[in-house]
C-alpha cells in the first residue's frame, strides 16, 4: 500500500525516491468523492512512468474552493483511499492555494493534470519547467466531477 506522507517529509521522500533513480510524478486535486474521472487521471499519470505523488488539497483548501459544505469526505480519508490505489505510490496533504511550493520542495520530473487544463493553462507551468520539468495532461475528457454526483444524489 501507498504511504501518506507528512506535508514537512515530503521532499525527503522525493530524494529518497530520486536516489533510487525513479522518476517523479505529481498529480494533485480535491479528489472530494472519488470517481472514474478520478481514477482515469490517476492511471494515466502512473502511466508517465516513474513514482506517483498525489497530493490532495486539505479540508480547509477544499472549502476555500468549492464552497461550505465541502468537502464531502474528510482529507484523512480522501488520502487513506487514493493511498490503496494500486497505481499511486504515497500522498500527501497540502493547505496551500496550489502546489507550487509542494513543486519547490519536490522537483518532479512531470506535473499531470486532468483535460479541464491545457498544458499552457496549468497554473503552475511556470514553476515546473523552472526546476526542468514538464507539464503532461492525462485521463479522459472531464464528463465527471464530484459537484455533479453530489448534485445527482440530492445533496
Amino acid at each position: 500500500m501507498a504511504r501518506i506522507v507528512a506535508r514537512n517529509a515530503v521532499g525527503q521522500l522525493a530524494d529518497e525516491w530520486r536516489r533510487e533513480g525513479a522518476s517523479i510524478t505529481l498529480a494533485n486535486g480535491c479528489f472530494d468523492l472519488i470517481h472514474v474521472g478520478h481514477i482515469r487521471y490517476l492511471q494515466g499519470a502512473k502511466a508517465l512512468g516513474g513514482r506517483l505523488l498525489v497530493a490532495i488539497n486539505s479540508d480547509a483548501s477544499v472549502r476555500r474552493l468549492k464552497g461550505e459544505g465541502r468537502p464531502a469526505m474528510p482529507e484523512a480519508e480522501r488520502a487513506e483511499i487514493l493511498a490503496a490505489l494500486a497505481c499511486v505510490d504515497a500522498v500527501v496533504v497540502f493547505d496551500e492555494p496550489d502546489v507550487r511550493a509542494l513543486i519547490r520542495d519536490i522537483r518532479p520530473d512531470v506535473q499531470a493534470k486532468g483535460t479541464d487544463y491545457t498544458a499552457e493553462s496549468v497554473p503552475e507551468r511556470d514553476e515546473i519547467m523552472a526546476l526542468g520539468g514538464r507539464v503532461e495532461i492525462v485521463g479522459d475528457p472531464k464528463d465527471h466531477s464530484t459537484t455533479d454526483m453530489l448534485r445527482r444524489i440530492g445533496q
